[in-house]
């Protein structure tokens, strides 16, 4: 049934006695008095958008009639001419089981390249919720076909029947373990790239606090010779002050007038020197206490 209105589907119902059931369910394999019900999620890969979609096929299988009907988006048509529907939804898993394989090998070749790009990151996290959603649609398949199988063997279903069924699980489950192994190589994936962007920020962190500490330490030097020539330019002033005080006396008395005092004083002579000394010796004291010296 292709795209049925509710009166087909009403009309079907009741022509054959199916329990009506809804659209966005899970795989599952289900019996309901002498009729199968089966939900199938096919998955397909659109390269438009480059993401995984997932359509849903509903299955009631009845002694002399077998009834599919969408649940959800239509899907590609596939399988062998003359076999209508022969691995339509296991077979449709192959290809987009390739895709993921190259998108996770891709991630792998960024990732021991030493990219730490954030976009990788946000690769890595679609990437994995499209295959938990893969997973999710596949990983109930061959639980269901060997259900499938243990009906087909008891009520002695035809062998060719019973052999294409034997080769749906070997497909089905050669997707689940190759799914598994994409959802722990993108978890892997997603540890290590967490360690090269903690590393490389980590690295970013030290270049910094080296960076800090080269100018700290200019900066202290800088403050250092400032110190040091503050200390300097105080000990010239110290000394320029103490030799201008005896050159202060000695200039008055150098000058050339008649009426000076003491000018003809016998003592006068020994009286300036003292005094050039001691107020020479004040301001040396004076300077000292105050660390100019």
């Amino acid at each position: 049934m292709l795209r049925p209105d509710d009166a087909e589907l009403a009309a079907v119902a009741s022509e054959f006695d199916l329990h009506d059931r809804k659209g966005h369910q899970r795989a599952k394999l289900e019996r309901y008095g002498d009729t199968l019900f089966l939900v199938l999620r096919p998955a397909w890969h659109r390269t438009d958008t480059n993401e995984v979609e997932f359509g849903e096929v509903h299955l009631f299988v009845g002694d002399r009639f077998v009834i599919a009907r969408p649940g959800g988006p239509a899907l590609p048509r596939r399988g062998r001419p003359g076999v209508p529907g022969e691995g339509l939804v296991v077979d449709g898993y192959a290809p987009v089981v390739e895709v993921l394989q190259d998108q996770v090998d891709a991630i792998e070749d960024q990732l021991f390249a030493g990219q730490v790009d954030p976009g990788v990151s946000k690769r890595i996290y679609q990437l994995l919720s499209e295959v938990l959603a893969f997973q999710r649609a596949t990983t109930p398949v061959p639980a269901m076909v060997q259900g499938l199988l243990r009906g087909a063997d008891k009520y002695g279903v035809d062998d060719e029947v019973q052999h294409r069924l034997r080769n749906v699980l070997d497909h089905a489950l050669r997707v689940t373990e190759r799914v598994d192994s994409f959802r722990a190589l993108l978890e892997n994936a997603l540890t290590l790239h967490a360690t090269l962007v903690s590393q490389e920020q980590n690295e970013a962190m030290r270049r910094m606090t080296s960076a800090s500490l080269a100018q700290g330490e200019e900066s202290r030097q800088l403050a250092r010779a400032a110190h040091k020539q503050g200390e300097e330019v105080k000990k010239i002033s110290s000394w320029a002050a103490i030799l201008f005080a005896p050159g202060l006396i000695a200039g008055v008395y150098g000058m050339n007038f008649d009426h000076m005092p003491e000018l003809h004083w016998r003592y006068g002579y020994p009286a300036a020197i003292v005094a050039m000394l001691a107020l020479a010796g004040i301001l040396w004291v004076v300077f000292r206490k105050r660390n100019w010296l």
